[in-house]
């Protein structure tokens, strides 16, 4: 009799793309030990000292007045959105080259999500379509910090300060990353970090929201609060008389988790400063080779999480070979490349065709909804056939970059002579 097969197994944290040149290792003895002490205090649930901890030195590493961690960074994002008020009838303004949990929690608030193109040389938010793109609806633009690059800032900054219309800086991908000498996420109004366990940052799950806007901070606590004690996360007594059940939903980060991060948020420098390292050497090798080239970066900005590696395939370089061709080509060399790992937004059913969220016609993908269709961002859609990914190594061996950019020597001169069909 065969034997009865259970449920698929999910495991999603980070391991080294390219094993054999990466000494990396993202979790080691020193997590598992808080965690094993924090076990032993039986610290394991609401607003607990590695808690509190952990979000002033948030505040401390970013500069922001306020900061509260919560179980992902979807609710982190959740809690901007509300902090902002975004609701019902509300329009939020996101790039299409994004992944899903940057807009899903807007749409769960009601809001209708009104895409925008990319910039082709940088892959982040055109703040020009964003300006575009703006209504009287409009309640909130996300500036996504897409793998690890840094959006121009100041031109969605000023397209804020015409409009009127907040900006939520999503830093999911971008940990330690900063424009013009300030991290990320100290630019717009509200900004939130994704800690899940693929990130630069990881707890395992877990996210963090920061802000100087004390609205927005006290109504993000009240979201998803709930009972880490009366008048301890709010600074006003505007809603004290709420305190402490809030709204009565719970986003709170698990406090193992946030013990894990505190040791990862130490060692992201060094971890930024090896990766940054060799994404620049890898680049740097690059320039001199035909029909690949790297990603830009807006003037006064320094990279950082590294969460991904992409480049752009110039196919009229390589005779017209199909990026899908090169990147077989790639891989058949032992260079584990690949794809964009998201796909376009516009492209999923639920936003190209609507989706009756709250069932009877009530959300805000059903009724005069318009939904998308292909070629509606014809400038994100032509780089996005083209991306490259290479693998990110955070700890290279010695002789990795070495051998990465022989691989792509080799790849990228074969298909310039045509020799790759």
């Amino acid at each position: 009799m065969a034997e009865k097969k259970g449920p698929p197994v999910f495991v999603q944290t980070a391991t080294p793309e390219q094993p054999e040149l990466d000494n990396w290792q993202q979790i080691t003895e020193e997590e598992a030990r808080v965690a094993y002490e924090m076990t032993l205090r039986n610290e394991l649930s609401g607003g607990t000292p590695t808690v509190r901890e952990f979000e002033k030195e948030w505040r401390e590493w970013t500069g922001l007045r306020y900061a509260i961690t919560t179980m992902n960074g979807s609710t982190a994002l959740y809690s901007a959105y509300f902090g902002l008020g975004v609701g019902p009838g509300d329009e939020v303004i996101c790039p299409t080259y994004t992944w899903i949990c940057t807009i899903a929690p807007a749409v769960f608030l009601g809001a209708r999500p009104v895409f925008v193109e990319s910039d082709p040389r940088t892959l982040q938010i055109d703040p020009e379509d964003v300006r575009r793109k703006v209504t009287d609806k409009t309640r909130a633009i996300v500036a996504v910090h897409l793998w690890g690059n840094v959006c121009n800032m100041d031109e969605l900054m000023a397209v804020s300060r015409d409009t009127g219309v907040p900006v939520v800086e999503d830093c999911s991908h971008a940990h330690g990353a900063r424009y013009k000498g300030k991290p990320v996420g100290t630019f717009g109004h509200v900004a939130a970090w994704s800690l899940q366990g693929s990130k630069a940052v990881s707890a395992g799950e877990g996210g963090v929201l920061a802000t100087n806007d004390e609205e927005i901070f006290e109504r993000a606590c009240l979201a998803g609060q709930v009972n880490r004690m009366g008048g301890l996360d709010l600074v006003t007594e505007r809603y004290a008389d709420l305190q402490p059940l809030g709204l009565g939903m719970k986003f709170r980060a698990h406090p193992l988790g946030i013990g894990i991060a505190r040791v990862q948020l130490r060692k992201l420098p060094e971890l930024n400063r090896r990766r940054a390292a060799y994404v620049e050497a890898v680049e740097e090798g690059l320039r001199e080779m035909p029909g690949l080239e790297p990603v830009a970066t807006y003037e006064g900005s320094e990279r950082g999480g590294f969460y991904g590696f992409p480049t752009i395939h110039r196919p009229e370089e390589h005779h017209g070979l199909s990026t899908q061709r090169f990147i077989a080509a790639l891989r058949e060399a032992g260079l584990n490349a690949g794809p964009s790992p998201y796909g376009l937004l516009h492209r999923l059913k639920i936003f190209a065709e609507g989706f009756d969220v709250f069932t009877r016609g009530r959300g805000p993908l059903t009724g005069d909804y318009p939904g998308y269709k292909e070629g509606d961002f014809p400038v994100t859609e032509g780089v996005f056939e083209r991306l490259v990914f290479l693998p990110i190594l955070s700890d290279p061996v010695p002789g990795a970059v070495e051998k990465i950019l022989g691989i792509l020597r080799d790849v990228t001169g074969r298909a310039a002579k045509g020799e790759l069909s």
